[in-house]
């Protein structure tokens, strides 16, 4: 499961799931990284969200291991009311009375789309990846609060959680280990993060980008 890399937001503005964002030439350099460090494994299917970003990421991997991307909307970003909006960790918004009526409930989020949704969604992407290459590899590209959500409900942690402490940085890999049809292991990568800007090092949720 990959993160897509940076993202051209000259605005800053919370994205979200809006057509026309496209990697920036930062974010094209960390894909071609990750696609160098993938090329000697046996993937044999390349999925990819349906947003830009993610099809963009997921095309020099595509390209080194010859195959085809495929897409399946299921890896989309989560939905979100702010979408569109200058919205992100520590800039104010949560003391703004206008967004109030969003953050009654950090729980399910009230703001966007349900964490149980999305553990809903994500799992059966990453099932149906595992059935496209059984016996093989698969790579999934999509966003960074999906693929935590997922790792949260796999490592059985709460699915609620701050997002500043997320572990899924630009161009990271959070790997799925199979034996048959059960997840047996998680593992953590970030391939490509010589280039990931320092103050998003940690955990990738200060600013727009998702």
């Amino acid at each position: 499961m990959l993160r897509h890399g940076e993202v051209h937001n000259p605005g800053g503005l919370l994205y979200g799931r809006l057509p026309g964002y496209h990697l920036s030439e930062l974010g094209r350099e960390m894909a071609e990284v990750v696609g160098e460090h993938l090329a000697g494994r046996d993937i044999t299917h390349v999925v990819a969200s349906p947003l830009e970003r993610a099809q963009e990421t997921a095309e020099p991997i595509a390209r080194v291991r010859g195959v085809e991307i495929a897409t399946d909307r299921r890896l989309i970003e989560a939905a979100n009311v702010f979408e569109g909006k200058a919205f992100g960790v520590g800039d104010g918004a949560m003391s703004r009375p206008g967004n109030w009526k969003h953050l009654y409930n950090p729980l399910r989020p009230s703001w966007g789309e349900p964490y149980v949704d999305q553990v809903v969604r994500m799992r059966g992407a990453i099932d149906a990846a595992r059935d496209a290459a059984r016996g093989h590899e698969a790579v999934c590209v999509s966003h960074q609060l999906p693929i935590w959500i997922l790792r949260s409900h796999v490592e059985r942690r709460r699915l609620w959680h701050d997002p500043r402490k997320r572990q899924c940085t630009l161009a990271s890999l959070t790997s799925f280990t199979y034996l048959g049809d059960e997840i047996i292991s998680v593992g953590y990568s970030e391939p490509a993060i010589e280039l990931v800007p320092a103050h998003l090092r940690a955990g990738g949720a200060r600013g727009a980008g998702a």
